[in-house]
């Protein structure tokens, strides 16, 4: 591998600010940038380009919509430890799912008190290294995990997580794994007491990327049930934990900010600070703050012509697939869009032969030997060729952290643009992606969806 943005594929590149070419100018945009990049990747690696201003974007969003609420990232949905680094700057605290997770966490300095063990079902050995390390804040939401934390971490300050009474209303709907009925809650309050657990707050997760802001009235309504149902029970809650399934991008059907607004509200009226002027209220966003900070770019590395009763399309191969960043398709639920790069001078001397003036149907797939390594069942783009980049924007939570490298192909590298950098955030402009097609529909785990995207123009 060259010298230059590019190192080992475990780990990521941090671009230093400010960026110089090589005659001595900054970069003014993300087109120069990303030639820049495009210099130091001879061989075509699919890479991504993360923009660490927009994190911070999301944060100073979050704080000024609700100042209120804690945020706790999401260690799942990105471990990417420039993105880690910088939450923990900002002073967000941490929700981790297992010992390797709270591991980094604490080798980054995070206090264990900012941490949150949101996992209602933790293996012995994790429930041990978190006592080891002082973590003591956990949730549950049955009786087995209580009394498993009795004999393995009896100081551990224990959270109900409720399940919501609507828990259906995400794109991932985690109420078929956990959480607690609330026709069992007498149960686990009562569990908890006999046990002599600190019991200290609530929890619930409305579904990830929820589709409807007002669920989370709902849940809080709900929440403030358990609450005055554990005071019966002689335990002291001074904690809400309302979660996640905030939305990564503005742009689907629900907005963060209407979201926010319904929290806002719903906090006021079931914990209002006049009656609960102890209550913390933390959440756990994660898909929030990455997604939109995260641009994926992958090299089509072949092409085949399909021609049917006299009608031409083109299957293309790319080098990153559902086996690696494109995981969020089958795991995820998630629908991709393609957008072309404008033509670079490394791409091969034939594509000087596209025919820019037809757009013709095509399918994108990965580049491993399964048929399913499939990312967008159609599209229509002018005719592409080997050696051309295609990107994708919102690729930041739930890509590169459930990743692999199936088949032998290597993960994409990392190119991580720091905070205050001059080209990242302070210029609104655009990736210099051509709007010459459109994308029909595109495969999801739930079936085939179609896609209204700001690319279906005529070919420029």
């Amino acid at each position: 591998m060259s010298n230059g943005l590019f190192v080992n594929h475990d780990s990521y590149t941090l671009i230093q600010s400010p960026i110089r070419l090589e005659d001595g100018v900054y970069p003014q945009n993300r087109a120069e940038l990303l030639e820049k990049i495009l210099e130091t990747n001879p061989d075509k690696e699919p890479f991504y380009v993360i923009e660490l201003d927009e994190v911070d974007r999301k944060f100073q969003e979050w704080v000024q919509a609700l100042p209120r609420v804690r945020p706790f990232f999401a260690f799942k949905s990105s471990g990417d430890m420039a993105t880690l680094r910088l939450l923990k700057s900002r002073g967000t605290g941490f929700d981790c799912a297992s010992q390797s997770e709270i591991a980094t966490c604490l080798q980054m300095g995070v206090p264990p008190e900012d941490i949150i063990y949101a996992h209602p079902c933790k293996p012995v050995s994790h429930l041990q290294f978190a006592k080891a390390n002082g973590v003591k804040l956990m949730t549950f939401d049955n009786t087995f995990e209580l009394e498993k934390i009795k004999t393995y971490y009896p100081e551990a300050k224990v959270v109900l997580r409720i399940l919501p009474d609507r828990h259906t209303a995400s794109v991932c709907d985690l109420g078929t794994k956990f959480g607690a009925k609330r026709s069992v809650w007498d149960e686990l309050l009562q569990t908890a007491q006999t046990l002599e657990l600190d019991l200290v707050g609530v929890s619930f997760h409305v579904g990830s990327n929820c589709l409807d802001s007002e669920v989370f009235y709902d849940a809080v309504k709900s929440a403030r049930s358990a609450f005055d149902l554990a005071s019966s029970y002689g335990h002291k809650p001074y904690l809400l934990d309302i979660g996640g399934g905030f939305p990564g991008v503005d742009s689907g059907p629900v907005r963060f900010v209407d979201t926010a607004r319904t929290i806002e509200s719903a906090i006021d009226t079931f914990f209002p600070i006049t009656a609960f002027p102890d209550v913390q209220v933390i959440a756990e966003p994660g898909r929030y703050f990455v997604t939109s900070a995260c641009t994926l770019f992958t090299n089509i590395i072949g092409k085949r012509k399909v021609v049917k009763d006299g009608n031409v399309s083109f299957m293309y191969y790319v080098n990153d697939g559902a086996y690696g960043s494109f995981n969020c398709i089958l795991f995820d639920h998630y629908v991709c869009v393609p957008r072309i790069l404008k033509k670079h001078t490394d791409v091969e001397d034939f594509t000087m032969q596209t025919d820019t003036e037809h757009l013709f149907e095509c399918n994108i797939w990965g580049p491993t030997c399964d048929s399913m390594d499939k990312l967008v069942d159609s599209a229509f783009f002018r005719e592409l060729h080997v050696g051309e980049w295609i990107g994708w924007e919102n690729m930041g939570a739930y890509t590169h952290a459930a990743a692999g490298a199936f088949n032998g192909f290597p993960l994409a590298h990392k190119v991580v643009v720091p905070v205050g950098t001059k080209i990242s955030g302070a210029l609104l402009d655009d990736w210099p992606f051509t709007n010459d097609g459109c994308v029909a529909t595109n495969t999801a785990a739930d079936g085939p969806q179609m896609i209204v995207d700001s690319a279906c123009v005529d070919s420029e």
